[in-house]
């Protein structure tokens, strides 16, 4: 029947959609186990298999060290401290800002001794590769200070029958310029080396970014590898986490990217290139004032999902409230009421729907009586119904349905903002990116909710269906006792908006009710 169909629409894409999506986040998303780095350490030594010769393919396998190498230089940053192996890899870099802590207190460290390093160099030639692996690079200094200016190291390697140059000048920031000389033309790979692992979770993308010829963005993630594709003409590859990054950029698209997974299908990403080669590069934080200020470009690195076209404006609205308020909690809490007040025409109609069709319940009730056995002539007489009252069924879905990608865009903006990191909100909150310790946001959510369900007109046929949603607020509780503090703000600040706007339409519709009421006695 057709009350009881709009009914079960609105319970599919407010219970369906919304809990579902929760229940496959924790179950599908839940924060994985670290990796076992003793055992991926061998599995990530396969080079990429070019697609020019059978011998190279045939090369492509064992050709990195199995063993971690001595460090030959420290360069200090102004945001980092970094190390140099001897095989010419950037084999650590520590972020100095306090807010990168691990949970012990930490430094956070971005670069695992695991391969492949960032800068490391794979030859396609066995014998090559092999002595390439064994013979130390010398540095020109064992100490560079890149802190307030640009520094430069020079990496020799000398292989006997020819000569690798790396010279890298390290920014202040975090980037640096890589320029690669060999005396003589061989097949090699290099990489902007493995993702950082900070932290494996499966709130975010983990894998590998590209920007191709025709400006689109390629996501391969974890697990989706095939191992053999091939992109050319890159200007922008991504190896990234949910916060942090090893990239390589070149404005001149010469970037031909192959990509491998090893054996946890992890993916992998190196540029082959013969003789000599020039990029730019960038390790740290996603933050998008410092990619901006490297190369606006680079700011393609922080990734949305779905509904970036939604996000990206999302984060600069978010960012230019913080640049007036001073505190991200706050310019969260500023940001959900401007979206409220922006989309209050649209939610406006849906809850005078909603209120209109709770009052035709009675109505409807005594169609159904009396056409009992005749779907038919049911569903006529309450379409003549509805449109005598100026009421739509879907009037109530539709705000919902337009919220939905904006909640997803939000929820990817508040997950991936590494401007969020340490970011402190009244009392108890120390940490915008990480759970409420006490739970309290998680609990002020869920009562809000209650209320907002309360005070919501609802006009259910099936006493079911109508004790199902009087969960929707615990198991709503339950899920977000698990998300960032920041997202449970703005859930919570949004719960609090609807609150108010639903108790101005409900006082709004029964002083027009009472008015007809009125107007009707005085015709009688």
């Amino acid at each position: 029947m057709l009350d009881k169909l709009s009914t079960q629409k609105r319970l599919i894409i407010a219970t369906v959609i919304s809990v579902l999506f929760f229940i496959a986040y924790d179950a599908l998303f839940a924060p994985k186990p670290p990796l076992d780095f003793n055992k991926t350490v061998e599995q990530n030594q396969s080079a990429p298999a070019t697609t020019t010769t059978s011998s190279s393919t045939d090369s492509s396998t064992n050709l990195a060290p199995k063993q971690i190498s001595k460090n030959i230089a420290t360069i200090e940053g102004g945001s980092y401290s970094a190390t140099i192996d001897e095989l010419g890899r950037i084999s650590s870099f520590t972020l100095k800002d306090s807010k990168f802590k691990n949970e012990n207190g930490e430094q956070i460290s971005l670069l695992k001794p695991s391969s492949p390093l960032p800068l490391e160099i794979r030859f396609s030639d066995t014998a090559i590769n092999e002595k390439a692996f064994k013979v130390p690079y010398k540095a020109s200094s064992s100490q560079i200070d890149a802190s307030n200016a640009p520094a430069t190291i020079t990496l020799t390697q000398n292989l006997g029958s020819f000569n690798v140059v790396k010279n890298i000048t390290f920014h202040p920031d975090g980037s640096y310029d890589l320029e690669v000389k060999t005396s003589s033309n061989h097949e090699y790979f290099i990489t902007a080396g493995f993702r950082p692992i900070v932290a494996v979770d499966g709130y975010t993308v983990h894998g590998v970014l590209l920007r191709k010829e025709d400006d689109s963005l390629e996501i391969i993630e974890d697990g989706d590898a095939k191992g053999d594709e091939v992109f050319r003409s890159v200007d922008l590859l991504a190896n990234s986490d949910r916060y942090y990054t090893t990239l390589f950029y070149d404005s001149k698209r010469s970037m031909e990217v192959f990509i491998q997974n090893d054996a946890d299908e992890n993916t992998l990403s190196f540029i082959r290139n013969i003789g000599n080669f020039s990029v730019k590069g960038y390790i740290g934080p996603k933050d998008y004032k410092t990619l901006k200020a490297i190369e606006p470009s680079l700011v393609d690195a922080i990734e949305y999902g779905w509904f970036t076209f939604i996000a990206k404006p999302a984060f600069l609205l978010l960012d230019w409230l913080y640049s007036f308020i001073g505190n991200w909690g706050f310019a969260i809490v500023a940001l959900t009421i401007i979206i409220r007040i922006v989309l209050f025409p649209l939610t406006y109609k849906g809850m005078v729907s909603m209120n209109k069709l709770k009052d035709l319940a009675p109505k409807m009730k005594e169609i159904q009586a009396k056409y009992k056995g005749d779907p038919q002539k049911i569903n006529a007489h309450v379409m003549e119904l509805y449109r005598k009252h100026g009421a739509n069924p879907m009037g109530g879905c539709l705000p919902i349905l337009i919220q939905i990608p904006i909640f997803f865009a939000i929820y990817r903006v508040l997950l991936n903002a590494i401007e969020l990191k340490g970011a402190e909100w009244i009392l108890w909150i120390n940490d915008l990116a990480e759970l409420d310790p006490y739970f309290i946001l998680p609990i002020l959510m869920g009562i809000t909710m209650y209320i907002q369900q309360h005070i919501t007109p609802t006009n259910f046929t099936d006493p079911m269906q109508e004790k199902i949603m009087k969960f929707l607020p615990l198991i709503f509780t339950f899920f977000f006792i698990t998300f960032p503090a920041g997202l449970t703000l703005y859930w919570f600040v949004n719960n609090l908006c609807s609150i108010a706007q639903q108790m101005v339409v409900n006082k709004i519709f029964a002083r027009h009710k009472a008015q007809e009421i009125a107007e009707k006695r005085h015709e009688h």
